[in-house]
């Protein structure tokens, strides 16, 4: 299992925790890499967790590949951040129109999904979910449901299996 744009690695860290599968964790901040690392150990499964620093698209090389991808990157548009004065700029800007980051993790999922594999990534609306839709047009991963939260929208692509 991937999770990109982790911080603190909370959702991955739920989604594995019962099983036997490895996670690995991206994170650009590396504070937020630090507590994914904590997490991981007082949750006692640091044996079955990577946490990796870096950028979604240097830190998850292209020969890996994954049977399931979390995403949650920053969909806030740059100008907007200020709205939000609780949270870190770095875990929310997600560039001029809100889509740089969401973008990146779309190629990622794209490149890095096994066939058969699902994907769930969050953004922030439904214009952006759309957007996801339109980037995968040339793809053979495909978005297969949306799902509209106070605050978001989860979006789930799937690949599907090699007949």
């Amino acid at each position: 299992m991937l999770e990109l744009c982790s911080g603190a690695g909370q959702i991955g860290l739920l989604a594995v925790a019962s099983s036997s599968r490895r996670l690995v964790c991206v994170d650009v901040d590396p504070v937020a890499c630090e507590f994914s690392r904590r997490n991981a150990d007082e949750a006692g499964l640091s044996a079955h967790v990577e946490v990796r620093q870096g950028t979604v698209g240097e830190a998850v090389p292209e020969h890996e590949q994954y049977a399931m991808i979390i995403a949650d990157p920053p969909w806030v548009p740059s100008r907007a951040v200020a709205t939000f004065p609780g949270d870190p700029p770095l875990a929310i800007d997600g560039g001029a129109d809100g889509g740089d980051l969401i973008r990146e993790c779309v190629r990622v999922i794209s490149r890095a999904l096994v066939p058969g594999g699902s994907a769930v990534l969050q953004v922030g609306s439904n214009d952006q979910a759309s957007s996801v839709g339109q980037r995968l047009a040339s793809s053979d991963v495909t978005l297969t449901a949306c799902h509209e939260l106070e605050g978001g929208v989860l979006v789930r692509l799937d690949r599907p299996s090699r007949p």
